[in-house]
């Protein structure tokens, strides 16, 4: 098996290993090159660890894909509140975006309506159809409320990291699944742990509702001593809203802030910037 072991984020119900790794692979090794170290690793060390089939819904004869969701299938609660959050977000990096409460076309600012036409605008979310974007905020949830769903993307990750691994990069809620995944395996021998564009650190929403459980207020470190943890972000990710890991999680998280340009949450940016390349190589070189 692979010494870099990859996770990848939502929205990925309909690819596959191989499909994925088409992309990840050469992004990787440019990550690499780009930080003088593209002799560390070649295409057969990068794995993809791959659980989106589990959100794919069944097939039938005449339509295969997403469901086809609207704003009404946002469910109040937990769903409402990160598409808030999400908004909020948006806003604050993106001047084309209105903020919830200088939202004057809808009574409600908080409306479901008011926040996809509004996410509708922004250049993070422009290109993305509604169904989609309701469908991957419904992934997050079903992965932090669906205790068999959240067991077997675990065990996937888990069962992709063998004694090889060195290195596990994890992109968007893949960082969660990846974060749980290592947590829950004590003597693992991971010596980085690289996640890009992660949700880890909003509170409430998200690192609340991890497993293990924070302890006053501090998320469980997912390795032992040698484990280096690098968190990469975009200042304009609307996904990682907490850019700083630190703050939940101890000041042992490394982190890194790349320019990712108009693809501030997109894997392959993240994976070919330098600082990521370097996280990579310094985890294939530890002992």
């Amino acid at each position: 098996m692979g010494r870099i072991v990859c996770v990848h984020g939502v929205g990925k119900q309909v690819a596959g290993e191989q499909s994925l790794l088409q992309a990840w692979t050469p992004a990787v090794l440019d990550g690499l090159a780009r930080a003088d170290h593209g002799d560390a690793a070649s295409p057969a060390d990068v794995v993809m660890a791959f659980y989106g089939d589990l959100f794919r819904p069944a097939g039938e004869l005449l339509a295969v894909g997403d469901p086809k969701f609207t704003a009404a299938d946002v469910e109040p609660g937990w769903e409402q509140e990160l598409l808030l959050a999400w908004w909020q977000e948006a806003a604050r990096v993106d001047p084309k975006v209105a903020p919830p409460e200088a939202d004057t076309l809808v009574r409600v600012p908080g409306s479901v309506q008011a926040a996809l036409r509004q996410l509708s605008r922004s250049a993070f979310f422009g290109g993305l159809a509604l169904r989609a974007l309701v469908f991957d905020l419904k992934q997050v949830r079903r992965y932090l409320l669906d205790h068999e769903l959240r067991q077997a993307a675990r065990a996937t990750v888990s069962g992709v990291i063998t004694s090889e691994t060195r290195v596990v990069v994890a992109h968007s809620l893949g960082s969660v699944v990846a974060y749980e995944a290592l947590a829950a395996m004590p003597g693992h021998g991971v010596r980085a742990l690289v996640t890009l564009g992660s949700p880890l650190g909003i509170a409430n929403l998200i690192f609340d509702r991890l497993d293990p459980a924070p302890c006053g207020r501090v998320g469980a470190w997912p390795g032992s001593e040698k484990l280096v943890w690098t968190n990469v972000t975009d200042r304009g990710d609307v996904v990682s809203l907490e850019k700083d890991l630190r703050v939940r999680f101890g000041e042992r998280v490394v982190n890194a802030v790349v320019h990712n340009g108009a693809h501030a949450h997109d894997a392959t940016a993240y994976l070919t910037d330098k600082l990521t390349g370097a996280a990579v190589a310094g985890g294939l070189r530890a002992r």
